[in-house]
């Protein structure tokens, strides 16, 4: 199948994203954005993580050129609230760890652990991460890597009006009413648009993939949450709650994201309605919040993936695709995983069977690993303070852990392997999430039991990695304090 004319049906953030990157790599192909007048957009997904600066390049889309127009601001890290335990706090911060004059990587935190057992948990991104200084002194470089906290629907707007549209993108305002169907797939949208290929970027809806009925696959056993409560707050005290990281605080039946933009705050309640309603969510929203003068939206979310995401000539990108849950910020990153990954398998002439079988298994590898990565932060929990925690605490995972297919994990089963083999996490994230969860990859017991030699030998040692560590933070926290403040290179770009 030769595929030179594709449609995207929705606009919003997934679809613009989809059409700007098709329209860069294919600026031969005919592309167009059919995006209904009525429908609203989810419009939630506010915080990206750091992969998002690599789409970015590649579109050759430079910061300075979409900031001031989306209401951005930087985003650093990632703080986890109340997960582990309540009153406990700890960062998964982007960018690479620094492991200069480390003796054993990240285990070099540990040894430090074992020799000063009162070291908070939250030392351990302050040790390894030096973009953390920049993080405790709410400053900012440009030298510092940074995901962006931005309005997402602005976002869209943007990539249509300034990246999309002018590099050709055909632009269409209509409600498709009718979806003719043959063996190909799709022949027709409202008897009167035809494609090669047809892109669904309808959301939660599905509009498109539905249509060729392709089983769900529901994530519901393993990711507790469904619903959740989105509202906007106003900066009380901007310079100070103007933060570089967005903060998740877990809450009595699920959490509650904090989302700093320029101008205003985004925030969440995300939560199971197996364990409280709608209402009594509401109003416990209201109440950690403090306001209840406030517009809220109510979102229901399905967790889960389409076992085939794209099938014949039907190709979900998005939230039509599949969705996780909001924590880790995966929404927008599951976007350009997936778009890239279609890039790829549409570079020759013609696209296979085998082309789509290959874009299905490596968007699918893509999700599943991030749903068990997000999985980790509720298997790791000790809460047990309300019914929703003790059902978490008390869940049994041997499924989720043991049973799935191994290619397609490297979630919570590669926490384990760690733990069991390996002194060393080889994924950043999976480091500071154990190590906020108190999960060490390593023990005084089982050093006693690989070593010949006796604890107070490895005092020396230890000694002396917690020194070193000790000066690297110190070092990294006296550099970010003479960096600018985060409002104040904000301001530049949004004077």
């Amino acid at each position: 199948m030769s595929i030179n004319k594709i449609i995207i049906v929705g606009g919003g953030s997934a679809g613009w994203m989809t059409a700007a990157t098709l329209i860069k790599f294919f600026p031969q192909k005919q592309i167009t954005v059919i995006e209904s007048p009525d429908v609203p957009v989810i419009g939630v997904g506010e915080s990206t993580i750091l992969q998002i600066t690599e789409w970015l390049r590649s579109l050759n889309i430079k910061e300075e050129d979409f900031m001031k127009h989306t209401d951005a601001s930087y985003k650093l890290s990632i703080k986890f609230t109340d997960f582990y335990l309540k009153g406990e706090a700890f960062h998964y911060p982007f960018g690479t760890p620094n492991f200069e004059n480390n003796f054993s990587n990240f285990n070099d935190w540990w040894f430090k652990k074992f020799y000063n057992p009162k070291t908070p948990y939250s030392d351990f991104a302050d040790c390894m991460f030096p973009q953390m200084g920049y993080v405790n002194n709410n400053t900012y470089d440009k030298k510092i890597p940074a995901a962006y906290h931005f309005d997402a629907i602005k976002f869209g707007i943007w990539l249509k009006d300034y990246y999309c549209i002018p590099k050709g993108v055909k632009y269409i305002k209509e409600d498709i009413v009718d979806i003719s169907l043959n063996e190909n797939g799709i022949s027709k949208l409202n008897n009167k648009h035809e494609a090669d290929l047809f892109i669904d970027c309808t959301g939660f809806k599905s509009l498109l993939i539905n249509k060729l009925e392709i089983p769900f696959e529901n994530l519901t056993d393993l990711l507790p949450n469904n619903s959740a409560w989105a509202t906007q707050i106003p900066y009380k005290n901007k310079k100070k709650e103007l933060v570089s990281y967005t903060n998740s605080t877990a809450y009595n039946n699920g959490w509650i994201w904090n989302i700093p933009l320029w101008s205003r705050i985004g925030t969440g309640y995300v939560y199971s309605d197996k364990f409280v309603s709608d209402e009594d969510a509401l109003k416990e929203f209201k109440q950690f919040l403090g306001n209840e003068d406030l517009n809220f939206k109510k979102i229901k979310m399905r967790t889960g993936v389409y076992k085939k995401i794209w099938h014949k000539n039907v190709c979900a990108i998005g939230l039509s695709a599949g969705f996780i849950e909001p924590l880790e910020s995966n929404g927008l990153y599951s976007v350009h995983e997936f778009v890239h990954i279609l890039v790829r398998n549409l570079q020759r002439e013609y696209v296979s069977q085998f082309d789509k079988d290959n874009f299905n298994y490596n968007c699918k590898c893509i999700f599943y690993n991030f749903a068990e990565f997000v999985a980790m932060h509720y298997a790791m929990s000790h809460r047990t303070d309300t019914e929703y925690w003790k059902n978490n605490f008390n869940k049994e995972w041997s499924k989720e852990v043991v049973e799935r297919i191994p290619t397609l994990t490297n979630g919570m089963l590669s926490l384990i392997n760690n733990r069991s083999f390996d002194y060393n996490f080889y994924n950043w994230g999976h480091a500071c999430i154990a190590a906020g969860m108190h999960w060490s990859p390593t023990d005084v017991a089982t050093l006693l039991k690989l070593n010949n030699r006796t604890l107070e030998s490895f005092e020396h040692d230890w000694e002396v990695v917690t020194s070193l560590l000790n000066k690297k933070k110190f070092k990294w926290n006296e550099e970010a304090k003479k960096a600018k403040s985060l409002y104040e290179v904000l301001n530049e770009y949004h004077k």
